[in-house]
């Protein structure tokens, strides 16, 4: 084995120590933690005691306690795993405390030769081309000492359990003295009470140890002291004891640096602890090359795919040393560290503390052992009828004797006989173990051996194991050659524990204390036989660990087996790697390769060089994995990358002159490798660059990566232009257009290519070796057939595309040889289709669709468009109209037409329709993407009322239709149209797709139609925010000749300047509000503040205010209400109103294009997205909207009562500087207004992801009861008329008659029973203020019908008895649809106060 820093016996003693618990008082327990340390790991350092201690055994001779170390742990009573077995957080534990621990560097280089073989011993490994072997291991002593520490307690051995209690409280208790009670009656309840199975307690008196802490910087020393000596009074002088810590303060300044001895035990994996280390990790990924190049490499012990992708493996970050230097020599040697533990402790205090535990050891451990083993003798004495001594009976025992008969109810397990604890078979046991403890070797292997012969005539196999291993290690242990070591003790105890009981814990145990008792011996063939029967598939660690302890054992043997330790180094690495320890499975490899390399061991070192390449690129050591797997690129694994150059060579030139004679085909080539699945095919084109100020359209190009959501995307474009060149129905063989297939487009049908149009075919070379490989006079082989008019690129023939090139992705160099080597091959390109897996039998095979990506078949010409466009902006203002210019060139051979256009946000342009109005002279000189005229009213007023028909715009769809003369463009014919834009209504970067459609004017082609594609980015910023309301207005009905009713309505527009810019926008101008609508129109600008112009700086807010009236219905009203055919006539009322003052005359066409082409297309927009929100709800909730309904259902009443169905346009007008130059920029914004009362906005909200909503599958509460909708508090519209003053004389007449006249406006389409109760008084607090003396005379009660829209006039009479003020508006109206008679009245919405003056004359 190798080296290790302890001695055999240092090493044995301290696996087993005296255990000793700690109970701490929460005050305790506190002054400890001012030094970031527990009780048991302040003590923890100061366990080994400097001098010898003395014990008397049972013949009163002396014995000496020589280095003796305990172990104090803080007392727990949480279960712990199987002695059988470890946890897996135990095995993760162990695996971190091997990878921390990484060979040492710097240590010294040893020579080391055997025979042939020269191998160098070191410290430390280092990379392939020096590799070393260490000469010690400190990973396997870590692993072995956290081993033995992470053992639980057994029941069948003592030496785990705790042999006494440290019972510590803090001197700034109240009384201590409690205290001490309060743990020592918790110790007992602990032990005696049989709640708990751990911890485990040596004996049933347990040593309990008053501590008395005591802190310097806050306690009242004098006081301890006093309770101190009533401690002594009431546990004797040896049992108890004062310890002062914490002589200065946390936040004193230190003047001197104090060592921290606790660095080195805290730092370790302690699984008894459980402190973790921090491990750095690395991760790398391999090149793509190295990838592929390995991917059927040798096998591979790793679960990954690919061998290179492994789990990063952990640095080293601190060497665990083993625990075998004196307590001064920790505490001297220790360089302080800066993580505060022992703040509060000075060197007086590091003395007080090593004082405390020398003293608890001298006067209480040791005497409390001796004290036990001296009854545990004198009870067996008694027992056994013997002599008052052991030593003089040990004779008569070793003779042997019949054991007591045991009787057929005693316990039995797998592993034998179960004792009770007062068994004498355990107190001999119990008596071994504490003589083991304090070094009495010679009296413990008399009790042992005693107690094995009893374990074994009972056939207890876990009892007689145990024992054979201590009485094998006590033989050892006594020295001086008293008594041979007994091995076959130990072997015999492995197999007990392997194989009658199965529990590998104890039987690793076992043989890692022997193969250590075997090394010292120098018998190094028996310890490594040992430790490979140890090894077994439960545990890859473990059994890695034991191979390179046994590959140590076969080099230092006195004749080194040096191929032996190179194939155990090999299995240990192979273990290594399964259990996840890259640098050691490196290590190992590196340390075998010394002995295989160069020895004609080709397959093993082609196995070491590929392991050593892969765990190398794992680890971040690409030098050592480079030079590894050059060995391993063929046959000849001692390759370097000069020898593969030459080998390369080599074989280009046998190549050559073996082939030279064939030509008449060319031979397949093995280098460089194609990557088939990765070929692309590209048919047209190119697309052209900009012109000038013309940017032409994107379209596609092998530069742009394959996104299947944007190939989806263009699909249902293409989708939308075919169903409207065929009359709204896709043909049944459509396919989408592809210009570029790869591996995830469909290549199921073979593409179509058109005739003079190139076929660009992009390959991928791959080099698979570390040589470049200069490529020359590449071409492209394809095979035509005229009768399928086909094309194939899959098989060569004579003929050649000369003039194609096929560049690669690497830069490949040419290697400068001294005689140049060239032969000429070629390379077939076969493409698999996707994996099927749809029947069973493609399931259970491997099988692979077809992939025609390469078989094209040719058409005969076909128009090619090349599209431009001029002055097309990139940033838009919300809302802003810009004119840019768009040219279509036909650069085909065949005229083309049917020109169309689809687009993803189709409210963002417009070609305007087929019969635009001509521009006015005023709107061509200012450059006024509008159309104006001379107006001559006044501001406020209306300027133009204009009926427009919806049939104007048929093409309100996703598809427009391009405006072109004669509908067709020839050969080498352009055009130039003019092409409106309006920025996105929501601010941000919008990606707007433009997808142009065209046919061939040649019917009956293969290829029915062609696109382009055109992708732009505009930013949009913030301009002006509009926000729109509607409420009726209390002004009494003025009927006008057109209008229909009584209703009028106020529509409050509110214009606020949101524009963040801090550039050159200086102010908006609101130039004009347009309104359409069937039904209804703006009447009147009714602002007082009308004769200003309304100009908005930055943040400033404007309030319009319109009066709208509504008017008769344009035809086609109801269509859509009637399920009529969608050709019917949709008319609308255009109607402007200026907001300017007069001398601004020139006003804005709103019925021509472009504003009313982005009006109607953003309602387009809106009336889609309501149908698809529609048709995602479901058919449930849709109901056929029909006149019969209408009248019948209230709510559809209530609901058309109050529609309004009016949209607002706000044309604006902004001026921004720009270099020194004032630009006006013009916009417009949309407002649809669709019912009363509630609110619109133009800024498009941002779409909120919905709340996730928990399932409910029964309600816990009842449906609440279904109220009067709001709406339908909106039927009936009263107004009253009444003289404003009226003067009466109460002297001569006590009673004052008014006529009021109340006026009913019905606001239904449908019939409306209205009750008036004239008897109610109202009580609110505006009412309150006014007089409210008066009373109606007359009828008091009221029940009429209204028809549709009906005015109905009521005269009334008011009394009054005395002058005053009144409010008149007390009467209550209730109103109901006709023949609802299941339905109450609701109470109808009141005016506002109606007061009259009565004046006393």
């Amino acid at each position: 084995m190798a080296q290790c820093v302890q001695s055999v016996q240092e090493f044995l003693q301290d696996s087993f120590v005296p255990m000793v618990a700690v109970l701490c008082s929460k005050e305790a327990d506190r002054v400890s933690r001012k030094n970031k340390l527990s009780f048991p790991e302040l003590l923890r350092p100061f366990c080994r005691l400097l001098s010898e201690g003395h014990i008397r055994d049972p013949n009163n001779q002396l014995q000496t306690v020589k280095n003796l170390r305990i172990c104090v742990n803080a007392v727990t009573t949480n279960p712990v795993s199987s002695p059988a077995v470890l946890s897996p957080a135990q095995y993760r534990q162990l695996g971190e405390v091997v990878s921390s621990c990484q060979p040492l560097e710097g240590a010294a280089a040893t020579s080391f030769k055997t025979g042939d073989y020269n191998l160098n011993l070191s410290g430390f490994s280092v990379p392939l081309a020096s590799c070393f072997i260490s000469v010690t291991t400190p990973w396997f002593e870590a692993y072995r000492e956290n081993f033995l520490q992470s053992m639980p307690a057994s029941e069948h051995e003592f030496l785990n359990h705790y042999l006494a209690c440290l019972l510590v409280v803090s001197s700034t208790e109240a009384v201590p003295v409690e205290q001490f009670l309060k743990l020592s009656q918790e110790q007992h309840r602990i032990q005696h009470s049989g709640e708990y199975t751990h911890p485990r307690w040596f004996i049933p008196n347990t040593l309990k140890y008053y501590v008395l802490l005591h802190d310097l910087s806050e306690g009242d020393e004098q006081r301890a002291e006093t309770v101190y000596e009533d401690m002594k009074q009431r546990y004797g002088s040896q049992g108890c004891y004062l310890l002062k810590i914490n002589s200065r303060a946390v936040s004193a300044e230190e003047d001197e640096q104090i060592p921290d001895p606790w660095s080195q035990y805290l730092h370790k994996n302690n699984l008894r602890y459980q402190v973790s280390l921090v491990i750095g990790s690395l991760s790398l990924r391999p090149p793509e090359h190295f990838c592929v190049f390995l991917k059927g490499g040798g096998e591979s012990s790793c679960p990954n795919n690919d061998p290179l992708q492994l789990e990063p493996d952990s640095s080293s970050t601190s060497l665990v040393d083993a625990d075998v230097k004196k307590a001064r020599t920790d505490t001297e040697g220790v360089a302080p560290v800066a993580v505060g533990r022992g703040s509060c402790l000075t060197l007086n205090d590091h003395d007080r503390i090593r004082q405390f535990v020398q003293e608890f050891t001298f006067r209480g451990l040791l005497p409390h052992i001796e004290k036990n083993i001296r009854q545990l003798n004198d009870q067996l004495v008694s027992r056994k009828g013997l002599s008052r001594s052991l030593f003089t009976a040990t004779k008569k025992w070793f003779g042997g004797g019949k054991a007591p008969e045991k009787g057929m109810s005693e316990p039995k397990s797998a592993c034998g006989l179960l004792y009770p604890p007062e068994a004498p078979e355990l107190q001999i046991r119990k008596m071994a173990d504490l003589c083991f403890l304090v070094q009495h070797y010679e009296l413990a292997y008399s009790c042992y051996h005693t107690a094995k012969k009893d374990f074994l005539s009972d056939q207890a196999l876990l009892y007689a194991a145990g024992a054979l291993e201590m009485a094998a290690v006590s033989a050892f242990l006594q020295g001086g050659g008293a008594r041979p070591y007994p091995a076959h003790y130990m072997d015999t105890a492995i197999q007990k524990y392997r194989d009658d009981c199965r529990n590998m814990v104890l039987a690793e145990r076992c043989a890692l204390l022997s193969a250590e008792i075997l090394k010292n011996q120098g018998k190094y063939s028996e310890a490594a036989t040992l430790l490979i029967k140890m090894t077994s598939e439960d545990s890859d660690l473990r059994s890695a660990l034991l191979l390179e302890q046994a590959a140590h054992c076969f080099i230092n043997m006195r004749s080194p087996m040096v191929r032996k330790f190179a194939f155990h180094m090999i299995l240990a690495g192979h273990r290594f790697s399964k259990a996840g320890q890259r640098k050691h499975a490196l290590r190992c490899y590196s340390q075998a390769m010394q002995v295989y390399k160069d020895r004609g061991w080709s397959l093993a070192e082609d196995h070491i060089n590929f392991t050593i390449g892969r765990q190398s690129f794992t680890l971040g050591q690409p030098e050592s994995a480079v030079t590894a797997f050059r060995q391993i690129l063929n046959d000849d694994s001692k390759q370097t990358a000069t020898q593969q150059a030459a080998f390369l060579r080599e074989y280009l030139y046998v190549h050559k002159s073996v082939m030279g004679e064939q030509v008449k085909s060319l031979p397949q080539l093995p280098l460089p490798c194609i990557l088939s699945a990765a070929t692309r095919v590209y048919f047209g084109h190119e697309p052209r660059l900009a012109q000038g100020e013309k940017q032409a359209a994107t379209h596609v190009s092998l530069d742009q990566e394959y996104d299947p959501e944007l190939s989806a995307m263009w699909s249902r474009l293409e989708e939308q232009l075919v169903a409207a060149a065929n009359r709204g129905i896709v043909p049944v063989g459509f396919q989408p257009t592809q210009c570029c297939l790869n591996s995830q487009t469909d290549n199921l049908r073979q593409p179509l290519a058109v005739l003079n149009e190139p076929i660009i075919v992009e390959v991928t070379f791959r080099n698979p070796l570390k040589v470049s490989l200069a490529l020359s006079e590449l071409s492209l082989l394809w095979r035509f057939s005229p009768h399928v008019s086909s094309l194939s690129i899959r098989e060569p023939v004579s003929e050649q595309l000369t003039g194609e090139v096929i560049g690669n992705e690497e830069t490949l160099t040419t290697p400068h040889y001294s005689m140049e080597l060239v032969v000429r091959g070629r390379q077939d390109l076969n493409i698999q289709g996707p994996r099927l897996n749809q029947t069973k039998e493609e399931k259970m095979s491997v099988r692979h669709g077809t992939d025609r990506r390469l078989d094209a078949i040719i058409t005969p010409p076909m128009p090619l468009m090349e599209v431009f466009f001029l002055h097309f902006p990139s940033a838009l203002l919300c809302g802003e109209i810009r004119k840019a210019y768009v040219e279509f060139c036909n650069v085909g051979a065949v005229a083309l037409c049917g020109l169309r256009v689809a687009s993803t946000h189709p409210e963002f342009f417009t070609f305007g329709c087929n019969n635009p109005t001509p521009s006015s002279p005023a709107s061509a000189e200012h450059g006024s993407a509008y159309k104006t005229f001379a107006a001559t009213v006044q501001p406020g007023s209306v300027v133009s009322e204009v009926e427009v028909c919806a049939q104007d715009f048929s093409q309100l769809s996703g598809v427009l239709e391009i405006p072109i003369d004669g509908g067709t463009l020839h050969p080498g014919q352009s055009i130039q149209l003019p092409l409106w834009l309006r920025g996105p209504d929501q601010e941000g970067v919008h990606e707007i797709n433009f997808l142009f459609y065209y046919e061939s004017t040649e019917k009956g082609l293969k290829v029915s139609h062609r696109v382009l594609r055109h992708t732009v980015f505009i930013c949009a910023s913030r301009s002006l925010s509009v926000q729109a309301s509607a409420c009726r207005s209390t002004a009494p009905p003025q009927r006008s000749a057109d209008s229909i009713g009584c209703d009028g309505t106020l529509v409050f527009v509110d214009v606020e300047n949101v524009n963040t810019s801090e550039g050159g926008m200086r102010e908006f101008h609101i130039v004009q509000v347009s309104s359409s609508s069937q039904r209804w129109r703006l009447h009147k600008y009714i602002n007082p503040d009308k004769d200003n112009d309304c100009k908005l700086s930055s943040r400033e807010k404007a309030k319009l205010c319109f009066r709208a009236t509504p008017c008769v219905p344009l035809p086609g009203r109801y269509c859509s209400l009637s399920g009529c055919a969608p050709a019917c006539t949709v008319a609308f009322r255009i109607t402007s109103i200026f907001c300017r003052p007069l001398s601004v005359s020139m006003q804005i066409i709103s019925s021509s294009t472009p504003c009313r082409d982005f009006f109607f297309r953003c309602c387009r927009g809106l009336e889609l997205q309501q149908e698809d929100k529609t048709s995602r709800t479901g058919s449930k909730n849709k109901t056929v909207s029909t006149p019969d309904n209408c009248t019948s259902d209230p709510a559809a009443i209530a609901k058309k009562c109050n529609e309004l169905d009016l949209t607002i346009i706000v044309i604006w007008k902004a001026f921004v500087v720009e270099d020194s130059k004032q630009l006006i920029l013009e916009g417009q914004l949309h407002v649809a207004l669709q019912t009363i009362g509630k609110e619109a906005t133009s800024l498009m909200p941002k779409e909120e992801a919905q709340e996730m909503v928990l399932l409910k599958f029964k309600s816990d509460l009842p449906p609440p009861v279904a109220l009067p909708s709001p709406e339908m508090s909106q039927l009936i519209k009263t107004n009253l008329h009444y003289p404003e003053t009226f003067s009466h004389g109460f002297l001569q007449d006590s009673l004052c008659m008014v006529p009021v006249t109340l006026t009913l406006s019905n606001c239904c389409s449908a019939p409306i029973e209205v009750l008036i109760d004239l008897r109610h008084r109202s009580t609110s607090a505006e009412s309150l203020e006014f007089h409210s003396l008066f009373s109606w005379v007359g009828q008091s009660q009221y029940k009429l019908l209204l028809r549709p829209h009906e005015v109905l006039s009521l005269a009334l009479r008011a009394c009054f008895f005395r002058a005053g003020v009144y409010n008149l508006n007390t009467a209550r109206v209730f109103a109901k649809p006709a023949q609802q008679s299941s339905m109450s009245e609701s109470n109808q919405q009141a005016a506002s106060p109606a007061l009259i003056i009565i004046n006393s004359t």
